[in-house]
């Protein structure tokens, strides 16, 4: 299938969703330039057919120069983590964000499309078939969500005749090639820290990557400016059943350890207080944001990017877990 726009600029590329959206734009015949802030990167970017660019989401001059000739910059990068210094959640999520849409408007681009989540609305209570209408959340505890809280804000403000700005916010992705969720559940698993927070029998919307990237390219081309959209695998799914069937795509099972939910909110919040007073090294043993995801309804409607997109998932539930149990 063609596309609308021949040439595209990329961050994050070396990444999980990045590098399936680097394959998928060049098997199209789109010519993409991609950042790379490390030789690794670098290798990664061009063993998915695309230019790397050296740089870093510090580096408007690279970016710019990298994005200039491309008609759509799609921004993947990002700190995605559960815990860490504000100050580089701050750095990579919003000042990052900042500096690529400048860089794309100096380099004349038309069209950004910000790879965003759910957790932008996120703060700590569950979300039932949520949708676009739901408030931002810079004030949220977690720094993940509050930082891309705050950057999705300077996106569809950044929205003007000279450059049109489009948010799809996957969720939970999935799929083959996953490099931080499912080898941090297999860790946790193998090492006996496992357990399902309340019983994990909460439903949750998911995102296989191959969808994910289906609705960054639909946002480029069809998108509204300065509007959101969520894009899922369709109905939710019970947690404590996907999360099995991922693990055991790998030959592991999770067990039946469980703890209540109270319980493990007052341990995500005396160890997030702890490790910020001291502070401590490495992470509190569970953080508020990781257990909103494992013992939270997350449940979102993506009917605004069928009906304005023509979004529709690509890859099924099925499809995505029998490719992921052919890497083991």
């Amino acid at each position: 299938m063609g596309r609308d726009f021949a040439t595209a600029f990329v961050t994050g590329g070396s990444g999980f969703i990045g590098g399936r959206l680097l394959r998928r734009l060049t098997a199209e015949g789109v010519r993409v330039s991609a950042l790379a802030r490390s030789d690794a990167a670098a290798e990664a970017v061009g063993e998915a057919g695309a230019e790397p660019v050296p740089g870093d989401l510090g580096d408007r001059g690279s970016m710019a120069a990298g994005a200039a000739g491309a008609e759509v910059t799609f921004h993947l990068a990002a700190h995605v983590r559960d815990w860490g210094p504000r100050e580089t959640f701050e750095r990579i999520n919003v000042a990052g964000t900042r500096n690529a849409l400048e860089a794309s408007r100096e380099a004349g681009v038309g069209r950004f499309v910000h790879c965003g989540t759910e957790a932008a609305i996120l703060a700590g209570a569950p979300l039932h078939e949520a949708n676009e209408t739901m408030p931002l959340r810079p004030d949220s505890p977690a720094l993940y969500a509050s930082t891309k809280a705050k950057a999705e804000a300077l996106v569809r403000e950044a929205d003007g005749q000279d450059l049109r700005t489009v948010v799809i916010r996957p969720r939970f992705v999935w799929g083959a090639g996953d490099t931080v969720l499912l080898p941090q559940l297999e860790e946790t698993v193998e090492a006996g820290r496992f357990a399902w927070i309340g019983g994990g029998g909460h439903r949750t919307s998911i995102t296989h990557v191959d969808n994910a990237v289906e609705g960054l390219i639909l946002g480029a081309e069809r998108g509204r400016g300065g509007e959101a959209y969520f894009v899922t695998d369709g109905d939710p799914v019970i947690f404590r059943e996907f999360v099995s069937a991922l693990l055991r795509t790998q030959g592991v099972e999770p067990g039946e350890r469980s703890i209540p939910a109270p319980m493990a909110g007052a341990l995500a919040r005396s160890g997030e207080l702890l490790w910020r007073a001291l502070p401590l090294r490495g992470s509190p043993p569970l953080t508020r944001f990781a257990m909103w995801v494992a013992s939270q309804e997350c449940t979102l409607d993506d009917s605004k990017a069928r009906a304005e997109l023509g979004y529709a998932p690509v890859r099924s539930r099925e499809e995505g877990l029998a490719e992921l149990a052919q890497q083991l």
